[in-house]
């Protein structure tokens, strides 16, 4: 199984590259998905950030005001290492069952869609890896217009991640999506003949139909030996 790692940063654009892979019949784990999950009301991530951010941070309805909680780690950077110390392991949990579903239904390339990839060392277990990068008058420009948010907003969200530029020297293949949408999808078919080119032999193994095969071979192996040995 070949697990690609995509990432970017806040209106690089990530999505719609996800949205790409997705038409193109290849399964995608949405790290954000995984997240809004694991707060749901009643579940152990919900628990943990009513605990350590009091009822304040809950909508009438019980559920957490994402809004409310964005607002406030976005400009105190220890309750955002925060936040992330409480929810890792959950969302870390999650991302690996989706894995594993995949797995048993014989997917041999799905993509890992985590904004936090390098920040979470996720990227070790991921290979190639994409980032999707934008320049930065046209992300903070990008996030303005998406978000309706003051321009000092805009400059503390994107602070609060990793520099798209270091992200970039860190990565495998690099979609420039600061272009048209004509433009990205041209790098997209680019990255997309990598990404379904073929499995290597480590890959191939480590793939549901590879561990059968293996599996089938050994226990061959096994018949055949306790035959002579008799």
């Amino acid at each position: 199984m070949r697990i690609v790692g995509l990432t970017g940063g806040i209106s690089s654009g990530k999505s719609t590259i996800s949205n790409l892979f997705k038409s193109h019949g290849i399964p995608v784990v949405d790290a954000d998905i995984v997240a809004r999950n694991v707060v749901l009301k009643g579940t152990g991530g919900w628990k943990k950030i009513k605990k350590e951010f009091g009822d304040d941070i809950l909508l009438e309805s019980g559920d957490i005001d994402r809004a409310r909680l964005g607002q406030i780690v976005f400009s105190d950077p220890e309750k955002r290492q925060l936040l992330n110390r409480l929810l890792a392991p959950h969302i870390s949990n999650s991302l690996m069952w989706e894995v594993i579903k995949l797995w048993f239904k014989g997917c041999r390339v799905i993509i890992l869609d985590i904004p936090l990839l390098f920040e979470t060392k996720m990227n070790l277990w991921t290979k190639p890896v994409i980032v999707v990068w934008v320049d930065p008058e046209t992300q903070i420009q990008r996030l303005i217009a998406r978000d309706g948010i003051s321009e000092e907003q805009a400059r503390n969200r994107i602070e609060a991640q990793m520099p798209l530029d270091l992200k970039r020297e860190k990565a495998d293949l690099v979609i420039d999506n600061s272009g048209s949408l004509e433009e990205t999808k041209v790098q997209f078919e680019q990255v997309l003949s990598r990404v379904k080119s073929p499995l290597s032999l480590k890959e191939s193994v480590f793939s549901r139909d590879g561990f059968i095969s293996v599996l089938v071979s050994v226990v061959i192996g096994v018949i055949i030996i306790k035959k002579n040995v008799s």
